[in-house]
């Protein structure tokens, strides 16, 4: 008779448990899910623990709390939910490998039997390598052709950004800059540039004589008057 009772009690604390299987990676933050009816229920006590959740409490507590006062045993973990909602999911800030394994999540609804149990079995894998992406802003000649093209296709039908327009436009100046200052270019604004400069030198030397020129013309004018006179 023992017996049955103890058999028809393990069976009604079971009813009320379930288990899931969450996947972490290593180095980044992971949630195991707990979430109750507060609406219905309202604020209710309930606390983590490594471990399968037992028939009373939870196993190596890590987090508790009493419906008002909230406790817990690292900084690493967190209850980034709506707790007065009901989320009562426990977030593992920079998981790494040792925190794989199982965790309990007991919510203490009043009645008997009544808890929820949920028993969460965390596996932790390692992240993908993530390769640092480096945007290059200085196309060479004809890069914008193909960047235009390519912009173009993508966003067919859609509002584009200011900004992407700016980049468009950066590289096609600059590509034009470029094909402007080939050899033969080079060579013509050089050549304009040095008859620039022996001209304003030619300007610059003729107003210098020319005042003397004038001056000389007078003093031969003055002279041959005189020699009439006498």
């Amino acid at each position: 008779m023992r017996g049955l009772f103890y058999l028809c009690l393990s069976i009604l604390t079971q009813v009320s448990s379930s288990t899931v299987e969450v996947t972490g990676l290593v180095g980044h933050n992971v949630t195991l899910p707990c979430r109750y009816d507060a609406q219905t229920r309202g604020v209710l006590s309930f606390c983590w623990g490594r471990g399968m959740v037992p028939k009373s409490q939870c196993s190596s507590t890590i987090l508790s709390s009493d419906g008002s006062v909230l406790s817990m045993k690292s900084s690493r973990f967190q209850l980034w939910g709506r707790v007065s909602g009901g989320d009562v999911s426990l977030t593992i800030l920079d998981a790494q490998w040792s925190d794989a394994g199982v965790y309990g999540c007991r919510v203490e609804i009043p009645g008997w039997f009544n808890d929820l149990k949920l028993n969460t079995h965390l596996l932790m894998e390692e992240a993908p390598d993530e390769q640092p992406v480096t945007p290059d802003w200085r196309p060479t000649v004809g890069v914008s052709q193909e960047l235009l093209a390519t912009f173009a296709a993508s966003t067919e039908n859609e509002e584009v950004p200011v900004l992407a327009l700016d980049v468009i436009g950066m590289a096609s100046t600059e590509e034009k800059l470029k094909a402007f200052l080939e050899v033969g270019n080079i060579g013509r604004v050089a050549a304009l540039f040095f008859f620039a400069i022996i001209i304003i030198l030619v300007s610059a030397f003729g107003r210098r004589l020319l005042p003397k020129r004038k001056l000389q013309d007078v003093n031969i004018s003055t002279a041959e008057n005189i020699y009439e006179v006498l």
